[in-house]
């Protein structure tokens, strides 16, 4: 069976592990990504950590930002790694290594790890979220990603959700992310008490009853259930999996689900809302995974 050399790159650290396709993994091992160094500063510490593994037959790479996935390099990526639109990933490490080398969005990834090995694997259509610093998503389709025209497809965190009435007289565009991510749960518990200032903090309060953190999460968690209810009448999936840190809190994710279920129409109950089950491995699994067919 073949052995993956398998990378997740984030915007704060990079997991390895040498992955075999039944969803095993050996030799994990996480550092710090420094993507304030840009993004061949990125590409070269990963070379450096890819080195010192051997035994494997082909390279996987799960990586933030936009990705033409046929190419290989990054079609877009944010300022949280400068520099790092454009990067020819495929190209590079195929020189440096004399391997195949594949490479997909993290989101799109981890989506694919879900369906191979995690909650997924007994629906070949169901959408994936990811909540964190953003909202990422994936659409999944007869157990393939749909990527769209241009490779983009799932920018979830982009759907406009409200829009604000600016001075100027125009209407300032608010995103699913803006207001349904963590970033932005905790933003508005740090308007109560500048102490909430992670959501393992805010889940804990909640859970234990402070009134206040029950305001905060009632309005944050409307937001997340607005995106997912609009989606679900948009793909009328039968699955849809919510990752990220936030989403392994059961009483997170029950609520979550109780307020979707509320704001569908009942044609649309069917859907199941399931939490990921492959946490800090999906994107490493959904990377090796992009060789499963060719095996």
């Amino acid at each position: 069976m073949k052995k993956i050399l398998a990378a997740d790159i984030g915007g704060t650290k990079t997991k390895l592990a040498l992955c075999s396709l039944n969803g095993q993994i050996e030799g994990y091992q996480q550092y710090d990504t420094d993507s304030h160094k840009g993004g061949p500063a990125v590409i070269q510490k990963l070379i450096e950590r890819l080195k010192t593994y051997e035994g494997y037959d082909a390279i996987a790479i799960s990586t933030a930002g936009q990705v033409d996935a046929n190419q290989g390099t990054i079609i877009y990526a944010n300022e949280n790694i400068p520099d790092y639109t454009g990067m020819p990933i495929k190209d590079i490490l195929e020189l440096e290594f004399g391997v195949t080398v594949r490479v997909e969005n993290d989101v799109n990834a981890a989506a694919l790890g879900e369906a191979h090995f995690g909650a997924g694997q007994w629906s070949s259509h169901f959408l994936c979220l990811t909540y964190g610093t953003g909202i990422g998503g994936a659409i999944v389709m007869n157990n393939s990603i749909y990527r769209g025209s241009s490779g983009s497809a799932g920018e979830f965190g982009h759907m406009i959700t409200h829009t604000r009435h600016q001075a100027n007289g125009h209407q300032q565009a608010i995103f699913y992310e803006h207001v349904a991510s963590t970033t932005a749960l905790v933003s508005l518990a740090q308007q109560v008490n500048t102490n909430w200032n992670n959501g393992i903090v805010i889940c804990e309060g909640w859970e234990q009853g402070n009134e206040a953190l029950q305001a905060v999460i009632e309005q944050w968690s409307n937001e997340v259930a607005i995106g997912l209810a609009s989606l679900i009448h948009i793909f009328n999936p039968p699955l849809i999996i919510l990752g990220g840190g936030i989403m392994e809190r059961a009483s997170i994710l029950s609520l979550i689900e109780q307020k979707t279920r509320q704001m569908i129409m009942s044609s649309f109950a069917h859907v199941q809302i399931k939490g990921a089950t492959l946490g800090n491995t999906a994107g490493l699994l959904g990377a090796a995974s992009l060789y499963v067919s060719a095996d």
